[in-house]
Parts: structure tokens; sequence; C-alpha cells
């Protein structure tokens, strides 16, 4: 047993069972060891959120401890190898730990809260949730802060495509109900029709508001790729853009309440190819705008 088994509980979930790229080979090959980090860092913590054999006073003591070692205030704790690993890429790459510590807050209220009551509300927790995935991978590549509205928009969209696609198991597990209260109540149905086997009217009409939001946020995300410095970085962006856009798609043509609805591997393949050839058009010589720039200065 690893030391850090006293306070993981590992799913046995991986990169592989994620939706979308975690750091692909389309990223910088130096920088794909400290994504994997993160990505390890960002697993472990969710994993123990999401653990149904810890109370959630157990799970925020061990969150608290995860946050502690990545930001410094403990660091000889070997079961938090994880996170003093985190705390070392940090280090060496030079990017902030809030991005670590905003996670960790994410888990810390899944720990306790399992309801929203409106769109403000969820919104609020995808800002701790998912944004920031984004806001590190663009640290991490040395873009701009000015760019973070644009990759929020994208990580606050997939956050909700991710949640309404696993509505039904979200509930039935962990009872945990990530579509605003105040829609459910509108469109005249309870939290209890996510037990059912089909979407009924009143459930696809809340099912295609959260949509039509995260379609708006896409709206915003296609800014993204163009005002990124890397090229590397645009690529992978701007397939991500074009899978959460299928994946919008998709939720709406099909009952995720019926089948699990899914991307395939054709619109793996499919969305890679466009989003890269879009990038690739647009950037053919140079790798990145700085360097267009830096040569336009000489």
């Amino acid at each position: 047993m690893n030391a850090s088994d006293a306070i993981e509980t590992p799913s046995g979930k991986g990169a592989g069972d994620e939706n979308f790229p975690v750091g692909s080979w389309l990223l910088p090959a130096r920088l794909r060891p400290h994504v994997a980090k993160f990505y390890r860092f960002a697993r472990a913590i969710d994993d123990i959120a999401d653990n149904p054999d810890l109370s959630p006073d157990d799970k925020i003591e061990r969150l608290s401890r995860f946050e502690a070692a990545v930001t410094g205030a403990e660091t000889h704790d070997p079961a938090l190898e994880t996170a003093h690993r985190m705390r070392e890429s940090l280090a060496e790459t030079g990017v902030t730990s809030r991005h670590c510590v905003d996670l960790v807050a994410a888990f810390k209220q899944d720990a306790v809260k399992s309801r929203y009551d409106d769109w403000s509300e969820l919104l609020g927790y995808c800002k701790l949730s998912a944004n920031p995935v984004g806001r590190y991978l663009l640290d991490l590549h040395g873009e701009a802060a000015s760019v973070y509205p644009f990759s929020d928009a994208l990580c606050s969209a997939l956050q909700v495509l991710n949640h309404l696609q696993d509505c039904q198991d979200d509930y039935l597990t962990m009872d945990r109900v990530y579509l605003p209260l105040d829609w459910i109540k509108s469109a005249g149905v309870d939290e209890r029709v996510l037990k059912r086997d089909f979407c009924t009217p009143g459930t696809r009409r809340v099912l295609n508001l959260c949509l039509d939001e995260a379609d708006d946020l896409l709206v915003m995300a296609r800014l993204l790729p163009e005002r990124l410095s890397s090229r590397s970085l645009a690529m992978e962006s701007a397939v991500i853009l074009r899978l959460a856009r299928k994946l919008s798609a998709l939720l709406r043509e099909r009952d995720p309440l019926a089948v699990r609805v899914a991307l395939s591997r054709f619109d793996f393949v499919a969305c890679g190819l466009r989003g890269i050839g879009a990038v690739l058009r647009a950037r053919p010589r140079s790798g990145s705008k700085t360097i267009k720039a830096a040569r336009q200065g000489r």
C-alpha cells in the first residue's frame, strides 16, 4: 500500500475517461509532464469529493490537507505525494497555486452542496470547478490574463455539458442536481424526473435552457484560439471547442436519460482535423503571434 492510499480514494478513472483531450500530443512535449501532474492532482481531489463512503467532514479534512500541501503549508506528509509533486511543478513553471486552490474549493463545495438555485449560482460553481483548468493551461503556456474570459467561457460550457450528460447518474449515485432549480420549477417538474428512463417535455425544456446558455458561452469561446500566442494551445482549444459544439448538438438530438450521449471516435477525429486545420490555415508560417510580432520589429 502506498502512503498516499491513506488519504486518496482512487476511482480508477483516468485521462482516457474524459470527454475532452487532456494534455494531448498537440501540446509542447516539455509541458505535458506538468499537465499530467495537474490532471493527477485534480483527479485525486475529485475522487475524494465523489467517494460515497466518506462523510462530508472527512472529505473536507482530506481536501484541506491537499490544499496545505500544494500551497507549501505542509511539505513532508508522504500521504500527500500527489500534492507535493504538483507544488514542485508549480515552482518549476512559475504558475500560481491559485488554480489548484480553487479546484479544492469546488470539491469542498461538492461535499456539502448538492443543489443550485439558478443559472448564476451554477456558473459560480463552474468558476471554481472548471475555469481554473483553462487558466492553469494559459499560465503554463505564458499566455496573457486578458485571454481568461474566453477560456472561462469554454471551460464553463464544458462543465455544463458534462453535467447534462451525467445528470441522471449524478442524481442517482451522489444525490446531486446540477440543473437550476428555478428552471425545474418553472417547467412544472421536480428533480425526481431524473429517475425516469426518458425525458418528459418539462425535463427536455430544462435541458434545452441549459444547452442554450452553454451554446452562448461557446459563441464567446470561439474567440479563444485566435487570441492565443501559442499555436499548439490554439490547436488544442480549437479541437476542444468543436468537440463541445458537437456534444451540445448530440444532447439536443438525443435523450440523456434514455441513452448514454457521448462523442464517437469519428467525432474526435473529425473535430480534431477541423480544429487543427483551422489554426494551421490561420497561422501557416509561424508558431505564434509573439514570433510574428518579434520578426516584424526587427
